[in-house]
């Protein structure tokens, strides 16, 4: 059995399982062998989650020849969940999921009437060796939002990391004071940071254009656990008509990982974070946010965030 964790300081860690029976079980670490996917380009250059979608044969492999998607929130339903199974409905947007490739057409050119809005696996695969029958649609959803946002996290964390280690030698070196800080080095850390602000705001996120519905108590259970306002919000809030959260902000922003980043890559992101949501600072990526969006989010960021800098509250401009 193979599991992940992400761990504030090293990103995606992965462990082994051995399923003999044993006395005193043990989960192993892996590095490279795990590393070889799970730390390339298709992370971001750094350990992280890749949600793949590929045409599959009857055996369960992926027809290489008819490429695969790298899966995030901003892909579009229709290439989603090659090699998945899914359950769920939603109307007439389709996706990849519970598709099986049994003919010599290329891959790219069968349909998947049979695989859309399914409520039920059964005449599909044996679900009884598991936990849940379902693979329910939001839960997917969101496992995709989570994967991309912790690899930004990482890359954040990690880019800054090394820019202000390699500053404070240079600083050494030239005889400058120890807290110099030069254009190069605030350059690097904003481009380090400046695509996570962008994706926890999700910029860029592919629309729905009917209703999701999962089939297990997933939705429910992932809205009771968010923190909320005093008027009831929470970013873990789900639309699931026209988008995934109803306030398009990464609930990840509570997590350890996010509470983990550096003073300097956490000074940016929130600094940018509220110049976005008070409109000091205008950026088409951030279009799709419309007023209330924005005064929701800080609302609610105000009320639950609580390691949030003195400005959040109240202040009467950008400083």
């Amino acid at each position: 059995m193979e599991v992940t964790a992400v761990d504030p300081q090293l990103g995606a860690v992965f462990y082994t399982l051995d399923q003999d029976p044993v006395e005193r079980p043990k989960l192993v670490r892996q590095t490279d062998s795990c590393l070889l996917c799970h730390g390339s380009s298709q992370t971001r250059g750094v350990p992280g989650h890749l949600v793949r979608s590929v045409y599959p044969d009857p055996s369960g492999l992926p027809i290489l020849s008819s490429g695969s998607f790298r899966i995030d929130q901003t892909s579009p339903l229709e290439r989603r969940w090659g090699g998945w199974y899914v359950t769920g409905t939603h109307g007439k947007m389709t996706h990849l999921g519970n598709l099986v490739v049994k003919d010599q057409r290329p891959a790219v050119q069968v349909e998947n009437l049979a695989g859309l809005n399914l409520t039920s696996l059964q005449g599909r695969c044996d679900t009884s060796a598991y936990l849940t029958p379902h693979s329910d649609i939001v839960a997917l959803m969101v496992l995709e939002h989570q994967a991309e946002m912790h690899n930004l996290i990482t890359r954040a964390a990690m880019q800054t990391r090394l820019a202000v280690y390699e500053e404070i030698a240079l600083n050494k070196e030239l005889g400058r004071p120890a807290d110099y800080r030069s254009e190069t080095t605030t350059r690097r850390i904003k481009s380090a940071c400046e695509p996570l602000v962008k994706y926890m705001l999700c910029a860029n996120e592919a629309k729905l254009t009917d209703k999701l519905r999962g089939t297990s108590a997933f939705a429910e259970e992932f809205v009771r656990r968010g923190p909320r306002d005093a008027r009831g919000r929470s970013l873990r809030d789900l639309d699931l008509e026209t988008r995934l959260f109803k306030y398009p902000c990464s609930y990840l922003v509570y997590s350890p990982a996010f509470d983990g980043l550096p003073a300097e890559a956490k000074d940016f992101v929130l600094q940018r974070l509220y110049n976005v949501l008070k409109g000091y600072a205008y950026s088409r990526d951030f279009d799709h946010l419309g007023t209330d969006d924005c005064r929701a989010i800080y609302e609610i960021l105000v009320a639950t965030k609580k390691d949030l800098p003195a400005y959040w509250h109240d202040a009467p401009a950008a400083p």
